[in-house]
C-alpha cells in the first residue's frame, strides 16, 4: 500500500511524458505508411485505429482480462503515434476514446475491455485532469487482420 502511494505522489508532480516513461512506455519514431497513424487537424490529434498483436475473438477463446491487455497496447501504441506527431505527450488532452471488441454476439463485457486503453490514459494524463474522457466500447463481428481490439483516440493540443 505504500509503494502505491507513494507512487501516486511522485506521479501528480511529473508530466504526462514522465509519467508515461515511468511507467515503462517507450517512444519510437515511425516510418510513414500507407495510412497517417496520427494527424494534427487545427488544436485536434485524431489517431487512427490501432490494433492488438493479440488475435481472436473475445468471449470465444479469449478472456476479458486478456481484452484488457490488448486495448492497454493499443493505447501505448497510440501514445506513441501522438508523440511522434506532438514531440511528446505533454500539453494534450484525452477528448475521446472509440473501442473496438472483436466478439461473440453475447459477450457483454465491452466496457471492461476497453478500460484496459482508459485506465493506461488515467495513469498517464490523470483520471479528473486531462485523462477524464468520453468513450464508446463496442462490440464487432470482425476486426482489421484479426485483431482482438482496436482502438482510436481524439487528442485536444491544448499547447
Amino acid at each position: 500500500m505504500e509503494i502505491i502511494a507513494e507512487y501516486l505522489e511522485s506521479s501528480t508532480s511529473m508530466t504526462p511524458q514522465e509519467t508515461a516513461q515511468h511507467l515503462g512506455l517507450t517512444f519510437e519514431k515511425q516510418t510513414p505508411g500507407y495510412l497517417n497513424l496520427c494527424v494534427r487537424s487545427g488544436n485536434q490529434l485524431l489517431s487512427s485505429g490501432h490494433v492488438s498483436t493479440l488475435k481472436g475473438k473475445l468471449g470465444a477463446g479469449l478472456s476479458t482480462k486478456e481484452g484488457y491487455a490488448a486495448a492497454r497496447e493499443c493505447a501505448a501504441k497510440i501514445l506513441n503515434s501522438a508523440w511522434n506527431v506532438h514531440g511528446t505527450l505533454d500539453g494534450l488532452r484525452i477528448v475521446k476514446v472509440l473501442g473496438c471488441v472483436n466478439s461473440v454476439p453475447d459477450f457483454i463485457e465491452q466496457h471492461l475491455v476497453i478500460n484496459g486503453a482508459s485506465d493506461l490514459l488515467h495513469e498517464v494524463f490523470g483520471k479528473s485532469g486531462d485523462g477524464y474522457h468520453a468513450r464508446s466500447a463496442l462490440g464487432f463481428a470482425s476486426l482489421p487482420t484479426g485483431a482482438a481490439v482496436e482502438v482510436e483516440v481524439i487528442f485536444e493540443v491544448k499547447s
